[in-house]
């Protein structure tokens, strides 16, 4: 096994690259064609995916994101004219990525939304409406704008075509929490009675307007390439299973969730409850890695820093400890999956920062080189990089690891900085 000192001295030594941080680029440089279609938290910017990929790869090549996001490894896989795939386990994530990789003709899609907004211009007070019957759903949603919202809801599902109707959804999901009580600047499930929610039709109408700006870029841009026609496909399965041929694909960018991953069940709840893809929010986060729902039956850290951080945890917290020890089993068990899909010479670039739980330091980007090596990575290069603009809470609570409000007292900055690890097979 590697020894666990040396892994922590070689990351510490490592300068922060000040190219990396592309502070120079604006919010319209980093959500340019689709990458702007909807919020998501702790995404990378495209610009990360672009130069790796110029750097690692060639035109034809196959790019894989075994924890896909909201899709921006594909979307600039695409432009570049490399095939990709990626899977993530959470539908909400899926939904997004079809809708921003698939360019619609911009003359189809402009004639489908003058006759969907006609129909939208159809609603009043009287007409039948079919609202979903969920507490959670009434929990953030006041009547009005849930009533709204279910009419909007309808008319997508109305739509013949699975690609128009994916566009629409994703829109539709992005305005959710600015239409329901949920606190506007918080990542945190939090409820604000005083906010006046955005009204649902208007908020749609504007939304799928930018979201067309945005399609007819990509459409613009693939078409000068030639490259419209560039596979890239988002399955929703686990990253343990990536529908990839054995020593097939080139490149993995990836930016894999943090411990506490299950934060994303909550932070997506809005769009699960509404488009079913869950019943039951309990239900919903016992599907993402790392969760203290798996069986701790089988755990094989392949890290003697992990085992570390398990021990030094088991001493504060049982339960967290072995949700940790979830998460790295679990990403190792990825990790065995990358190398089967690499060739040789082929490289995986994981996106990782460090954070901490119950007074540990989580150190995320050490166990990940310990746990690649002993699978038979080399290391090709590490670079650290600053976060000017992530979405990302920027304070947890020192004790419990989860997000804090800004006002919290235990709260601690997470983050300012991650690493790019580049591992050959």
């Amino acid at each position: 096994m590697i020894q666990t000192k040396s892994t922590i001295e070689l990351l510490r030594k490592i300068k922060i690259e000040p190219s990396w941080a592309f502070a120079d680029k604006t919010r319209k440089d980093t959500a340019y064609a689709t990458h702007g279609y909807h919020r998501y938290p702790a995404k990378f910017i495209p610009q990360i995916v672009s130069r790796l990929a110029e750097k690692y790869t060639k035109q034809g090549d196959l790019i894989v994101d075994p924890f896909g996001g909201c899709g921006t490894t594909l979307v600039e896989s695409k432009v570049m004219g490399r095939p990709s795939i990626a899977v993530d386990i959470n539908p909400v994530a899926v939904l997004i990525t079809k809708a921003k990789i698939t360019a619609i003709d911009p003359f189809k899609i402009e004639k489908e939304f003058a006759t969907f907004q006609k129909r939208l211009g159809t609603y009043n007070e009287k007409i039948r409406v079919k609202a979903p019957e969920h507490e959670r759903i009434d929990y953030w949603f006041k009547p009005e704008e849930k009533r709204k919202l279910a009419f909007i809801f309808a008319e997508i599902s109305k739509i013949k075509d699975r690609d128009v109707q994916d566009f629409f959804f994703c829109g539709f999901s992005n305005i959710l929490k600015n239409c329901s009580i949920w606190l506007q600047k918080s990542n945190k499930p939090t409820r604000d009675f005083e906010k006046k929610p955005s009204e649902p039709i208007k908020t749609f109408l504007k939304q799928i307007k930018m979201m067309l700006r945005g399609n007819a870029r990509l459409f613009e841009l693939l078409s000068e390439k030639g490259y419209l026609k560039v596979p890239s496909k988002v399955i929703c399965t686990d990253a343990r299973t990536i529908p990839a041929q054995d020593s097939s694909v080139s490149l993995i960018v990836t930016s894999p969730p943090y411990v506490t991953s299950y934060e994303y069940a909550d932070l997506h709840q809005l769009t699960a409850l509404w488009l079913e893809y869950t019943k039951d929010l309990s239900d919903f986060r016992k599907r993402f890695i790392g969760t203290s729902y798996h069986s701790k039956k089988d755990l094989v850290l392949n890290s003697a820093l992990a085992e570390k951080i398990r021990n030094e945890l088991l001493k504060k917290d049982k339960k967290t400890a072995e949700e940790v020890s979830a998460y790295f089993s679990e990403m190792n068990q990825v990790f065995v999956e990358m190398k089967r899909m690499l060739k040789k010479g082929g490289k995986t670039c994981i996106v990782i920062g460090n954070t901490s739980l119950k007074g540990v330091e989580i150190l995320n980007a050490e166990v990940f080189v310990e746990q690649l090596q002993n699978l038979g990575f080399k290391i090709a290069d590490i670079i650290k990089r600053e976060i000017p603009s992530k979405n990302l809470p920027s304070v947890r609570d020192e004790t419990t690891g989860r997000f804090a409000g800004i006002n919290d007292k235990n709260k601690v900055s997470v983050y300012p900085t991650e690493y790019i690890l580049i591992m050959e097979k």
